[in-house]
């Protein structure tokens, strides 16, 4: 099967947070094979070290892998600076970093619940006010949000993960715009049941547990993250400069 190419993006630099594994690791991989330059920060060095190591041994520009915790706002502002003064400018952003944790109502504590917040939500408006000075440099630029179908389905297994995903569509809208002026589309992707090998590892660890989720999905096949990063793909690229403030499900037609 062929996909598409984006001329658009080859030299574009790019920013993604939770890079190193699952969904963030095929994001930084289809921005690779478009012949982007990649920054992505994440806390897994091991995982982050491979990622672009074996990116570079396909021919493909090597990613700059930095090494850093979203939740700590001064380290993440830093890491897009240095992302800027070794490649250049960012033309698009990806707030991809999260962790669903499952969480039952009577258990959680303040803490957590900052602590939720901070890891799946606050860092997208922090990064993505670092990057507006450099994509108006650009005459414009592209923020994707991550977001999850998690929260309109009600997760009653995951509150305070579901309203930190719920609260990615307000700040998409709002950042829509306030960035609109700069040519600064934002918008915002809901995946479904993507059954990276953490889910796998976490919650689907039978081949019959995957299948039942997949058997409440309208199209019958597994949904894998590079699904994700095709529609990041389309829209990091000029061919989606028209689109700004929307979300888009990703999710195979889960029911």
């Amino acid at each position: 099967m062929t996909f598409a190419q984006y001329p658009s993006l080859a030299e574009r630099v790019i920013f993604v947070t939770g890079g190193a594994t699952g969904i963030g690791a095929d994001i930084v991989e289809a921005f690779a094979q478009q012949r982007a330059r990649v920054a992505f920060v994440d806390l897994q060095a091991e995982a982050g070290d491979a990622l672009a190591e074996r990116i570079a041994a396909r021919g493909e520009p090597k990613p700059l892998y930095l090494r850093g915790d979203v939740t700590d706002i001064p380290a993440l502002q830093a890491a897009i600076g240095r992302a800027r003064d070794e490649l250049g400018p960012i033309g698009v952003l990806v707030n991809n970093a999260a962790n669903d944790r499952r969480h039952k109502v009577d258990d959680v504590t303040v803490d957590f619940w900052d602590e939720t917040q901070n890891v799946n939500l606050r860092h997208h408006f922090f990064a993505a006010q670092a990057v507006r000075a450099q994509m108006r440099e650009l005459g414009g630029g592209s923020i994707i949000n991550m977001s999850s179908t998690s929260w309109r389905f009600g997760a009653s297994e995951m509150p305070a993960y579901a309203t930190a995903k719920a609260a990615v569509l307000g700040l998409t809208r709002a950042l829509a715009r306030a960035f609109g002026p700069d040519n600064i589309r934002v918008n915002a992707i809901e995946p479904g049941a993507v059954m990276t090998p953490k889910q796998r590892q976490l919650w689907y660890k039978t081949e019959d547990s995957v299948q039942a989720m997949v058997e409440r999905q309208l199209l019958r096949r597994v949904l894998l993250g590079e699904e994700i990063a095709r529609m990041i793909l389309f829209l990091a690229a000029d061919d989606s400069r028209m689109i700004t403030k929307q979300s888009f499900i990703v999710d195979a037609g889960l029911r």
